[in-house]
């Protein structure tokens, strides 16, 4: 069984380059090319440190590209075996009550892979020499930002409570210097397999992007005296709107959703003003976001229901930082579970983003961003 997700990190915008593939390939290769509506970047990449080495770019990809297939871990061990609190806390965090992750023949959810090889808070103690010199290399080289672009896993066999995990990683490639709207950089690709008690488990591949950030147009410096305090035109409701004030205009536009023919209908409906949950054909279970088939059964089967639009904040946090172009920080985005059941994240508006709280009544309405794009929020206060 194989897997392709997206790991979390800034998405591109529909119109700028794409970093990766789902199916695990490399982006398209070839030399970087300016955008048109994104900023300038030199087609030779960034300009190396003065305090590391100063290779041509050809140089450069020549010493990344040796990295391919040399060992970034041996031997690694899990911190933990594999154990039924990890596996409750999961599958709470994530909504997923199924039976097969509880009692005493409970497995562990197949997605849970990767958990049981990270190296938590004091990090990874099994790193190889060559994967510390591939990243010094990219550092020093000006590439010091990161994002993980996407995964891929293969599963071979359930890991049970007790199983002790060890593992063996490998560089699989670095790519060739690419442009995104985040900036230019190389796509750096590894492979963990995984085994319990010394049998294969799964496969876990991980791509990410080391780059370094686009430049950005320059912005006003702050005003003094009272202006500093306040911003003309700003209020309490435009700043828990997650928003810029009626008249100045975003640098940006709001990234793109990514439709699929998995996702369509979702968004079909959202341009309706209906916020539509997939419900199973044969267990009827609900779920949102959008699944291809049901995680309770494996039903291909559905069909959808109209969330009724109302909703209680779950949980909730508060973007201060990083400040994306299209977002205008300090802005509330919740958790909110709907009177149906299921959970969905989004903004939480009409309230400061101070003033948002567990347990908040929200009602469903649609937020215009462009001309472009309407997207689902909730409005704190869910009575009609």
């Amino acid at each position: 069984m194989t897997l392709t997700r997206s790991q979390d990190g800034p998405e591109p915008s529909s119109d700028g380059p794409v970093p990766s593939s789902s199916d695990g390939r490399e982006p398209s290769s070839g030399r970087p090319e300016s955008s048109s509506d994104g900023p300038e970047s030199s087609s030779d990449g960034p300009i190396p440190s003065s305090e590391g080495p100063d290779p041509s770019q050809d140089v450069l990809y020549e010493r990344l590209a040796g990295f391919a297939g040399r060992a970034a871990a041996t031997a690694g061990v899990g911190k933990d075996p594999v154990n039924l609190p990890m596996i409750r806390h999961w599958c709470e965090a994530m909504g997923d009550d199924h039976p097969a992750y509880r009692g005493p023949d409970a497995v562990a959810p197949p997605t849970m892979l990767q958990a049981w090889t990270m190296g938590g808070l004091s990090g990874h103690t099994d790193r190889s020499p060559a994967h510390e010199e591939l990243f010094a290399l990219l550092d020093a080289a000006g590439y010091t930002s990161v994002v993980a672009t996407d995964c891929e896993q293969e599963y071979l066999r359930p890991l049970r409570p007790g199983d002790e995990v060890t593992f063996d990683t490998v560089i699989e490639s670095v790519s060739e210097l690419k442009t995104t709207k985040l900036g230019s950089g190389h796509f750096v690709t590894t492979r963990t397999d995984v085994r319990a008690g010394g049998q294969p488990a799964g496969t876990h591949r991980f791509r990410i992007l080391k780059y370094a950030p686009a430049a950005r147009p320059r912005r006003p410096g702050p005003p003094s005296g009272p202006e500093a305090r306040q911003p003309e035109g700003r209020s309490e409701e435009s700043r828990s709107e997650g928003s810029r004030p009626a008249g100045r205009q975003p640098s940006a536009r709001r990234p793109r959703p990514v439709v699929n023919r998995d996702n369509a209908g979702f968004w079909e409906g959202v341009a309706a003003h209906r916020l539509l949950i997939q419900r199973c054909g044969d267990c009827a279970a609900l779920r949102l976001p959008w699944l291809p088939g049901c995680a309770d059964c494996g039903s291909p089967e559905w069909d959808t229901v109209e969330a009724s639009g109302a909703g209680t904040v779950y949980s909730y946090v508060v973007m201060h930082h990083p400040s994306f172009p299209a977002f205008d920080p300090p802005y509330a985005v919740g958790l909110v579970e709907l009177a149906e059941g299921v959970r969905m994240i989004s903004n939480v508006v009409g309230v400061p983003y101070d003033k948002v709280r567990i347990g908040m009544p929200v009602r469903l309405e649609f937020l215009r961003v462009d001309e472009e794009l309407e997207l689902p929020v909730f409005r704190a206060g869910g009575e009609d």
